[in-house]
Parts: C-alpha cells; sequence; structure tokens
C-alpha cells in the first residue's frame, strides 16, 4: 500500500510567528502571494519584485517581535506555504487587524488558515486585544466562506479598496 506524501493532509508545516533569518523565504513568499492573488493585496508584484533584500530583512525583524505588529508563517521546511499577519487597529482599542492572510494552492483545504488564524488570535489575546478585523474584497466567495467556517461575522460595514477604486471590501470579526 503507497501513501501520497505530497498530499498536503498528510503533511505537516509548523505555525510559527516570523524570524529575521526568514527575510528570503519571506520575500519568495510574497511575491507568489501577489502573482496568485494580486486584488487581495495592498502592492503590485512589480513593487514588492523592486524591494531590496535588506527592505524585505528590516520588515521581517520588526514583525518578528513586539506587540504592534506580528507576521506567522507556516513552515514545512523549505518554502513557506502560509502567511497571516495582525496589527494594532489605529483608531480602535482592543482590536488586531488582520492582513495578508495567504495559503498556497497544494495547502489549501488543509486546515492550514484556521491554524494561521489562530495563532494570529493567541498573539493578539496576548497583547491584551482581545477581538479580530479582516476585510474581504466583496465577491471573494472562496474566502468568505472560509473566514465564515473560522468563526469570523459580516459586519455590514463596506469600504472602497485601498488601491482599486472600481472594489468594495467587506468587514468580518470575530472574538480572538
Amino acid at each position: 500500500m503507497t501513501t501520497d506524501m505530497g498530499s498536503p493532509a498528510l503533511r505537516q508545516a509548523q505555525i510559527r510567528r516570523v524570524r529575521p533569518q526568514d527575510a528570503a523565504r519571506m520575500r519568495a513568499l510574497r511575491l507568489e502571494m501577489l502573482a496568485d492573488a494580486p486584488l487581495a493585496f495592498l502592492e503590485t508584484i512589480a513593487d514588492a519584485a523592486a524591494r531590496s533584500h535588506a527592505e524585505y530583512a528590516a520588515r521581517v525583524a520588526y514583525t518578528s517581535r513586539g506587540a504592534e505588529t506580528a507576521q506567522f508563517v507556516a513552515d514545512p521546511g523549505g518554502r513557506f506555504v502560509g502567511h497571516a499577519g495582525g496589527t494594532v487597529a489605529p483608531r480602535e482599542a482592543g482590536l488586531t487587524v488582520i492582513y495578508a492572510v495567504y495559503v498556497t494552492p497544494t495547502w489549501r483545504g488543509s486546515g492550514l488558515l484556521g491554524e494561521l488564524i489562530d495563532e494570529v488570535a493567541a498573539w493578539s489575546r496576548a497583547c491584551g486585544r482581545p477581538e479580530l478585523l479582516l476585510e474581504v474584497v466583496v465577491g471573494n466567495d472562496r474566502a468568505y466562506r472560509a473566514y465564515q467556517r473560522l468563526g469570523f461575522e459580516d459586519t455590514g460595514v463596506r469600504v472602497p479598496h485601498p488601491t482599486i477604486p472600481a472594489l468594495t471590501e467587506l468587514q468580518m470579526r470575530r472574538p480572538a
């Protein structure tokens, strides 16, 4: 009997906060994210590719510690396969805004999304912020349903997409 060890269900990925030495792997994942889902993130692949390694390294070092912002990755021991970030909400105490959520296509449906969100939630609670907020492009039904399964509720708030005026985002919240 053979087992498909390539199946995401049979592979393991460690979910952890980024480390300063992760800059090159974070850059590779960021470029993959932007190529795969260009409307979901706030920069173009060209802009991300133009940033220097030093810029990536500085960003990763900054988000590897502290309570203001954090990035978490899914690390199966090679190329990163998932990411979720969290940051303080500038005008609402007790709230963490989740950003840049991504799971590489071959790992979708494996439970990795929930694990990444759980890690952001644990960090948020440890920082004294008991609530999570994220935004989803209206019409991205796959993401919307996935976040609903993780306990997020549509608040009814709609906001303009920050970089593409023709798009609207909806806000979803849940307890951390």
